[in-house]
């Protein structure tokens, strides 16, 4: 197992943000102080053996006990003294949806959602628990009626259940879920409100948001993420995965006369200009019809710190292109400043999740 931790930093408790990732488990821990953030703590799960975290299944399926196992060692490796979790519920466990509606009144609005929500939501409704937020205001236009974008998400009953038996066998005490969007949105933008899109970059696949005012307006999952590139390497390279890995990670997009580093670059190449272009694909589909455009991409997840990404993602898109920071708004020990920047990205959904409720 592997693990980058450093103690209980600051001597306090606090609120742990929880994220369960496709190939890892994250959490932090963060208290709320004269209205700054302090890290307490963190710490990162993952498997020791690499061919074994890309072949297997990913952590979402593996044995629920497997996962409880990892928390109590981040836990007691880590020091971490605080019970109370904020969940991260992540993108492909839950659905979501903008609705544009008609509006009369709350009421009206609480009957009609439902019926809306049959059209996005794939298993039953009486299987799912739903929550709803309005998001945006519309002023009618002669003769009708007032409009309103709706934020719907829902999230499988048996998905919660099995959330709320890991926290509990892990001897935690769950506070409330978040969802992984939302907790990108409050740890990277804060309350900046321009139009902008997140890029999150997992193990087993990358997901794709644009956030406007705020909110999340589209998320879009691409089964494309490192493990696969990891392969395309290991294959071009004729080494093996764990090699493979280690070659992404130091020499990345990065070029120079050897060709060794040439070949690791252009292995990825194709994968990465497929993320490219649907990230384009989906800030475009957000932009069509509207008077707006997107201004900044943010990259985050266990990738966004390979050589050359940000820079090779911007000139795909040509537009502002950069790591994500969950840490930006975050009091931390100086003694973290040289690792800050390679722990921001992998830990901003469990970062963004802790902000939720930290000064309870």
């Amino acid at each position: 197992m592997a693990f980058s931790l450093f103690g209980n930093l600051l001597g306090k408790k606090g609120v742990i943000g929880l994220d369960i990732g496709t190939a890892s488990i994250k959490l932090v821990e963060l208290a709320h102080d004269g209205g700054r953030f302090n890290l307490l703590n963190y710490g990162i799960f993952e498997l020791s053996n690499q061919e074994e975290a890309i072949e297997t299944s990913h952590a979402g399926k593996l044995p629920e006990e497997n996962i409880v196992a990892g928390i109590k060692e981040l836990l007691t490796r880590a020091n971490i003294k605080s019970k109370k979790v904020i969940a991260s519920v992540p993108s492909f466990s839950t659905f979501s949806t903008v609705l544009s509606m008609s509006y009369l009144s709350e009421k009206d609005l609480a009957k009609t959602i439902p019926l809306e929500a049959k059209k996005y939501i794939p298993i039953p409704l009486e299987e799912v628990d739903m929550d709803w937020t309005i998001i945006d205001t519309k002023p009618a236009t002669g003769q009708g009626t007032p409009m309103v974008d709706v934020f719907l998400v829902a999230m499988a009953k048996a998905e919660k259940e099995k959330y709320k038996r890991i926290i509990q066998a892990a001897g935690l005490e769950l506070i409330s879920f978040d969802l992984e969007s939302i907790g990108l949105i409050r740890s990277l933008l804060g309350n900046d409100l321009s139009p902008m899109a997140v890029v999150n970059i997992g193990g087993r696949s990358s997901s794709i948001m644009v956030v406007d005012r705020g909110y999340e307006r589209i998320n879009h999952n691409y089964e494309i993420g490192g493990f696969e590139i990891t392969r395309s390497i290991a294959r071009s390279m004729g080494v093996n995965l764990a090699r493979a890995e280690e070659l992404k990670r130091s020499m990345g997009l990065l070029q120079d006369n050897k060709g060794g580093t040439k070949i690791v670059s252009e292995a990825m190449r194709s994968l990465l200009d497929m993320i490219a272009f649907e990230t384009q694909k989906t800030i475009t589909n957000y932009e069509t019809g509207k008077t707006i455009k997107v201004q900044k991409v943010f990259l985050v997840g266990g990738m966004a710190n390979m050589p050359g990404l940000a820079d090779y993602i911007k000139g795909k898109l040509q537009i502002d292109v950069s790591v994500g920071n969950a840490f930006a708004r975050v009091v931390f020990t100086p003694k973290l400043q040289p690792i800050i920047a390679e722990l921001a990205p992998t830990l901003a959904i469990a970062t963004g999740v802790a902000m939720r409720e930290v000064n309870i």
